[in-house]
Parts: structure tokens; C-alpha cells; sequence
């Protein structure tokens, strides 16, 4: 609770003082919870298109501090949890859809081949792990004859880390720990995710005598994926991967395609696809490719690996980034103190490598420099092929739509014919968040401090 005094509290009573306090609560309550919601500036008229006459205006001059404050709907949820569990419940329904129907998906899409697949990076250096077998945690790693590393390092430790212990993910030896295969591994594993797409296609093409064009005639590779960052700081990617016809899920796959197929081009197209980097001064070229550990399991409507786990799974990890690293979530300047950033050691210097390779030209296209702070991965974290299943932007817009019927049905909003009124909007971004004293009512208006309230269902 805020001090007697403190700049928190004068805020509170401030708000609460405030003649249109009531007006401002409901905007924080139409927020959803939003942490640093964004302020606009503006105006939306509505004219008959006939006479020109004004039908409706709504100005944010009558607005409490002339703003309207919206939700700033990030997906990052150390930013905003709020907005970041919209995002979340949108991938989640994302993607169930396309393993179940729904949302614009037949159901017989269920009938079609489909795998969990997770692409891991390769090892650059031993790191402290948490291992468990039938339930007992083992031992990091315990070596009776550990060698000594070159620093002087015995290569080996026998702690049984706990879930959250903050060794995890640190090198045994950070001196012998490849950090920039690291970093150059995070800049080009989008590139080794589309070669990965495209060597899945070129392999059910040569097992079934077609050629390319021929073979997107009567079949269609349908995914959705997601990236996940490991402690030690390098990504690897969770994807469901699902066969069709020709038509996307509306159509059914050819029979020669199947689960057993599908397994077969993923354990192919994995091994087989490289990205090589350019030589640069003191850097050698370099050949990068994803990791021997490869886990290509079926999803089934019923058993362990459900539709709803995976679903849940892939729409988790759609809200984080490097957090779990022990880096920033904001993008990190060249003139930054490193060591006075709040980082770890191990993120601290996957950070120091981004800055100095990002120097390289023959490096530049990486834009390592600006992409540091993740620790050199710049694609998207949330990915899906364009047939998989409904959009993110098709579940916004439908939200919208109830929400301005529901405005309507309660007499907030006139009803207007769409095709005989003109809308007119303009608005200004003028700032956002919140003050120390509002972001107390606003916990309190939205129930975060109630003690009965749960997380929900993933």
C-alpha cells in the first residue's frame, strides 16, 4: 500500500477528487486492466452523406484531461498483462481452430494429418540444466572424470537445481561458451524456419514423384508456430504442422498423405536445411542449422497431447520473449552502460556480442545492434501459414463489431445506415500510462487485489 503522503497517495485523492472521476473509471474499467494505457486526442462525426447534415459527435473535450484512454494491446506480458492475455486468448482460439474447426475451419479438418513439432538450436556449451527421471531431480552434471577446461574450469557440477534456481542457463564455463554462435544462430533462425518450410515441400515432392507446381495442385502444408527462448538464450520453435488438399482445410489431403509421410519429410527437412553467414574480419563463415534434439509427436483429440494443450502450449509462449533470459523487454543503444543495465551475467554478455558483431558490415543485415536486446532474434514470435486457420486481425475485428452492437443495443451509440453516413475521425496520440496514484485505482477498479480472484483456464 501507497505511504501516507507519498506521491502515490496525493495522486489518489487527487483522481478521486477530480469532478469526472466517474467518466475516468470507466474509461480504466473499458481498458480491461490495460497497465499503460494509451491517451488520443480527437474527434469522430458522423454526416448523412445526402443533406451533409450532422448526425453524431463525439469529441474528447468532454473527456476526463481531454483523452481517451484506450488499451495499448501489446502482446508482451511483463509489459501489460492485461492486453498480453487478450493476445494470448486470441493465439489460443487461433489455433485450436485450425486443429478443430471452427471460427471459419470445418470440423472435418480433424480427419487431416497433423504433428507437434519442436526445432531446438544445437549446443555452444555446456550450461547448468534441471533434469528429472520418474520424478527425482538428478544432478546437473556429474562427471566422475570431468575434464578441466582450458580457463581451469572443471567441467561438472553435481547441484540438483530447483525450478527456478538462477543457475539455469549459465555456462559451466562462460569463457568456453560459443556466444556468437549464439547470437548469429537467433539472427538467422527465421531464415532456417522458411528453408524448413520449403525442404518439407521438396521432400514430399521427390517421395511422390511430383514436381513442385504439381504437387501444390493437390497438396497444401499448412502451420502455426510459435518461439520460445531456452535459459541459456537461444530460441527454438513449437509448431503445429498440418496436411490438406489443394483448397486449404476445406478440402481433404491426398491419401498418400500421412501422418507417417508428414513425420518423414519433418525428419528430413530438419537435418537437411543450413544457413550459412558471411565472412567478416576475425569472423569466419559460419554454418548454422538446428539441433539434433527433434520431437515430432501426433496431436490427438483425446490422450496427453490434446488439441487443447497444444493449443494452450503454443499460446503461452506467444505473450513472452528473452524475459526468461534475464534480459531487458526495450531495445538497448550502443552508448548504454552494459554493466549497469539489470541483466544477467550470461544475458549481459549475449548483449555485449550483438553490439560488437552488429559493428561488422558484412553483419549489417542481421541488425544485430538494434535486435540486442533479444539477444539477435528479430522475427516474429507468432507465425502461421496463410490457410492454417482464421487471423488475429479476423478475432479483433468480430470483437469489435460485438462491442459496437453492444454500444448500440444500450442506446451508447445512434444507429446509423453504414451506407448512407460518412465518418470522419481524427485523432492525436498524446501520451500514455498511468501516474503512480491512478495505477492504485486502477488495480483496485479492475479487482486485481481480490483475494478470490484466479488465473484463468489456459
Amino acid at each position: 500500500m501507497p505511504r501516507l503522503h507519498s506521491p502515490a497517495t496525493a495522486g489518489v485523492i487527487a483522481r478521486l477528487n477530480h469532478p469526472g472521476y466517474d467518466r475516468w473509471a470507466c474509461q480504466i474499467r473499458a481498458t480491461g486492466g490495460c497497465r499503460q494505457p494509451i491517451h488520443l486526442r480527437g474527434k469522430v462525426e458522423h454526416f448523412d452523406q445526402a443533406t451533409g447534415r450532422l448526425l453524431h459527435r463525439y469529441t474528447t473535450r468532454t473527456e476526463p484531461d481531454g483523452v481517451l484512454r484506450v488499451p495499448c494491446k501489446t502482446r508482451r506480458a511483463s509489459r501489460c498483462p492485461a492486453c498480453a492475455e487478450v493476445y494470448r486468448a486470441d493465439t489460443y482460439q487461433l489455433v485450436r481452430a485450425g486443429l478443430v474447426g471452427g471460427k471459419g475451419v470445418p470440423e472435418t479438418v480433424t480427419a487431416h494429418p497433423c504433428l507437434f513439432v519442436t526445432l531446438t538450436a544445437p549446443s555452444f556449451g555446456a550450461v547448468h540444466v534441471r533434469r528429472e527421471k520418474h520424478g527425482k531431480v538428478l544432478p546437473c552434471h556429474a562427471r566422475r572424470d570431468a575434464k578441466t577446461c582450458p580457463h581451469g574450469r572443471v567441467m561438472s557440477c553435481t547441484s540438483r537445481h530447483g525450478a527456478e534456481d538462477a543457475h539455469l542457463g549459465e555456462p559451466l564455463c562462460p569463457d568456453c561458451y560459443d556466444y556468437t554462435g549464439s547470437v548469429l544462430f537467433n539472427a538467422t533462425a527465421p531464415e532456417l524456419w522458411r528453408r524448413f518450410t520449403e525442404a518439407l515441400r521438396r521432400r514430399f515432392a521427390r517421395l511422390t514423384g511430383l514436381t513442385l507446381r504439381e504437387l501444390r495442385e493437390r497438396l497444401t502444408i499448412s502451420f502455426a508456430k510459435v518461439a520460445e527462448y531456452q535459459r541459456r538464450g537461444v530460441v527454438h520453435f513449437h509448431a503445429v504442422i498440418r496436411l490438406d488438399g489443394p483448397d486449404g482445410p476445406d478440402s481433404q489431403p491426398p491419401a498418400w498423405a500421412t501422418a507417417d509421410a508428414l513425420t518423414n519429410a519433418v525428419q528430413h527437412a530438419a537435418s537437411a536445411v543450413t544457413v550459412t553467414t558471411p565472412k567478416a574480419p576475425g569472423e569466419p563463415a559460419r554454418t548454422l542449422r538446428w539441433g539434433t534434439q527433434l520431437d515430432v509427436r501426433p496431436i490427438t483429440m483425446t490422450g496427453e497431447l490434446t488439441e487443447q494443450a497444444v493449443a494452450a502450449y503454443i499460446a503461452k509462449y506467444a505473450t513472452k520473449a528473452a524475459e526468461c533470459v534475464g534480459t531487458l523487454d526495450r531495445r538497448i543503444q550502443p552508448l548504454d552502460n552494459l554493466e549497469a543495465l539489470p541483466v544477467r551475467d550470461h544475458a549481459r554478455r549475449l548483449i555485449s556480442e550483438c553490439l560488437r558483431l552488429g559493428t561488422l558490415d558484412e553483419l549489417a543485415e542481421l541488425r544485430l545492434i538494434q535486435w540486442a536486446h533479444m539477444l539477435g532474434f528479430r522475427g516474429h514470435f507468432s507465425t502461421k501459414s496463410r490457410r492454417y486457420s482464421t487471423t488475429l486481425g479476423a478475432l479483433r475485428a468480430a470483437r469489435e463489431e460485438h462491442m459496437r452492437e453492444t454500444c448500440i443495443s444500450t442506446g451508447r451509440l445512434p444507429l446509423f445506415d453504414e451506407d448512407t453516413v460518412l465518418v470522419i475521425a481524427h485523432w492525436q496520440y498524446v501520451g500514455k500510462g498511468l501516474t503512480a496514484g491512478e495505477q492504485v485505482l486502477a488495480a483496485a477498479i479492475n479487482g486485481a487485489f481480490h483475494p478470490n480472484r484466479g488465473e484463468q483456464d489456459e
